[in-house]
């Protein structure tokens, strides 16, 4: 059985339409990389693919990857890292990043998806996060702004907390506002590529409301999330056409 906990999709505090950030772009990649170094030491609970045993897979998620990053209206796309990351494991419906641009994406969310749009659209949403730097400010709240700090400077300790905060990652739950922020970006975002601007939504009902991770279930509700994505797709002339692209089934298929 799967155990579902997608929308805790994380990344960056928000200085416009979340909270004060009192974190700088260069703060943000430097915590995200220690939590970065941090997931990739702990294979046990992350037992994360490397590209050279997985080649094709990671040539067709940066094609995928590629095409929303390359999309107009990404404010940071030339300042975060932009890394992605497959972890291995089936029973995990999830993906969620770390400050940076950081991201991870489960091999249980590419298996149980069928269409590279929704795919697309789950990205895409992640990216918004990422731009908006929503992550820092829902740590910042959970763990409080001095032990971040103490992380990214290196204090005694630093190593310990950066491991707690790795660990809380999956499981972050942002607010009402990045959330809606997100979806908003994830739409701006796709309007420019070949994926239907409304992927997002397409995601959210291929998932289901019912079975949605915490992504879906918390605020906004799914069913208005739905909604309203669609018609910021129509309001801004985006197409909804799906792309008919299939690098997304090669991704799959290339899995191990």
């Amino acid at each position: 059985m799967h155990r579902i906990l997608l929308g805790t999709l994380i990344v960056g505090m928000s200085g416009c339409k979340g909270g004060l950030n009192l974190f700088s772009v260069q703060d943000d990649l430097e915590l995200g990389q220690q939590l970065r170094d941090e997931i990739a030491s702990d294979p046990v609970a992350y037992p994360t693919l490397e590209r050279a045993d997985a080649p094709e897979a990671y040539a067709a998620l940066d094609a995928i990857t590629g095409r929303v990053l390359a999309a107009n209206g990404i404010d940071l796309r030339d300042e975060l890292a932009w890394e992605f990351r497959i972890i291995d494991d089936d029973t995990v419906v999830n993906a969620f990043a770390a400050p940076g641009g950081y991201v991870w994406i489960y091999t249980g969310l590419i298996r149980t998806l069928d269409n590279e749009d929704s795919f697309a659209g789950v990205i895409a949403h992640e990216i918004g996060h990422a731009d908006g730097r929503h992550s820092t400010e829902a740590l910042t709240r959970v763990y409080g702004l001095g032990i971040l700090l103490d992380v990214v400077l290196g204090n005694n300790g630093a190593g310990a907390l950066a491991g707690d905060i790795a660990e809380g990652l999956a499981g972050l739950e942002f607010s009402r506002a990045n959330e809606r922020d997100a979806d908003e970006r994830s739409v701006t975002y796709l309007c420019d590529t070949p994926y239907a601007a409304d992927s997002v939504a397409m995601f959210f009902e291929d998932l289901g409301e019912s079975n949605g991770p915490t992504f879906l279930s918390t605020h906004p509700a799914p069913a208005n999330r739905v909604e309203d994505v669609r018609q910021l797709a129509v309001d801004e002339g985006c197409s909804t056409e799906l792309s008919g692209l299939t690098d997304f089934q090669t991704l799959r298929d290339s899995l191990p």
